[in-house]
Parts: C-alpha cells; structure tokens; sequence
C-alpha cells in the first residue's frame, strides 16, 4: 500500500518561498504510469491542483501558478517537493501531495501552511 506524507513549515513569512517535501512508502516514485502531484485546499474553498511531476521526471504546472511553481524529486529518498514562490495571504491553505494513476489514488493527509507576517 503506498503512503504519502507532507512535511515543511507550517508558517511562511509573504514574498517568502513555500517548500514541502511528500515522503512516499511502499511504492517507487519512478514506478511507470504514476503521476505525483501536490492540491491544495484555502479555507472555505475548493480543491486546486498545482501540478505534478510524473514517473519520468517531467512535470507540468498549473496554468495560473506556472510562474510561481516548481517541483522536484530525489529518487534517492523517494521523496518529491513543490517550491511556491512569492506567497502572499492567498497562498494559505492546506497542502496535499497524492500519488495519481488514472484518479488520484492516494493522499497525503494534508499539512497547513499560513502565510502570515
């Protein structure tokens, strides 16, 4: 069964850059097919996909965080990261990476992170 968990600061100062790390367990990042994306959920809205790095090692982005995003991986420690820059209040939210197969298949439990001075 693979497992994914967030990890990073839960507070970032705005202008600041946001990094989270997703640990993965009991399945290969590089395993063929699997897409790994990182969602996100702000208080009282819905569900937004920032993008997502496939087995490969390519990725693909948002159209309307494109600028702002990036996400890497370390095949190493299986784990794979989003970096947002520039966040302002907005950014606020609770983060999720998930492994994506066809559907997402499995979740993160999700980590909050508040852009606050």
């Amino acid at each position: 069964q693979v497992q994914l968990q967030e990890s990073g600061p839960g507070l970032v100062k705005p202008s600041q850059t946001l990094s989270l790390t997703c640990s993965v367990s009991g399945g290969l990042i590089t395993a063929n097919t699997d897409y790994w994306s990182w969602i996100r959920q702000p208080p009282g809205k819905g569900l937004e996909w920032l993008g997502w790095i496939a087995y490969s090692g390519s990725t693909y982005y948002s159209p309307s965080l494109k600028s702002r995003t990036s996400i890497s991986r370390d095949t190493s420690k299986n784990q794979f990261t989003l970096q947002l820059t520039s966040v302002t209040p907005e950014d606020s939210a609770v983060y999720y990476c998930a492994r994506v197969n066809g559907y997402f298949v499995n979740w993160g439990q999700g980590t909050q992170v508040t852009v606050s001075s």
